[in-house]
């Protein structure tokens, strides 16, 4: 039986905020992945229990961008926001810049 993930061109990942870009970072060094895939990592500030979260807005954003991505790639994106996982960080307070 083959690896459905050999087949896959477009990757979106739900993940804990605290080691997202450190996952993305290295997904993206991962040559064979960054360079044949769009890889799309989200999560979410507030957990999906909470009558604020942030998580549908994060998880839309991230079935966006796995679509219409111009080139392949590992991206992050969080509250609306895209990018390439060199790019993504975060700032003093947490939140992701």
């Amino acid at each position: 039986m083959s690896d459905p993930c050999l087949f896959t061109e477009r990757i979106i990942i739900t993940h804990g905020t605290d080691t997202m870009i450190e996952t993305a970072k290295f997904l993206a060094s991962r040559e064979s992945l960054a360079n044949t895939r769009r890889i799309v990592l989200t999560g979410s500030m507030r957990p999906e229990r909470f009558s604020n979260t942030d998580a549908p807005l994060n998880v839309g954003s991230a079935i966006a961008a796995v679509q219409i991505l111009p080139n392949t790639g590992v991206y992050v994106t969080m509250h609306g926001v895209v990018r390439e996982a060199q790019k993504a960080a975060r700032d003093d307070s947490g939140q992701f810049i």
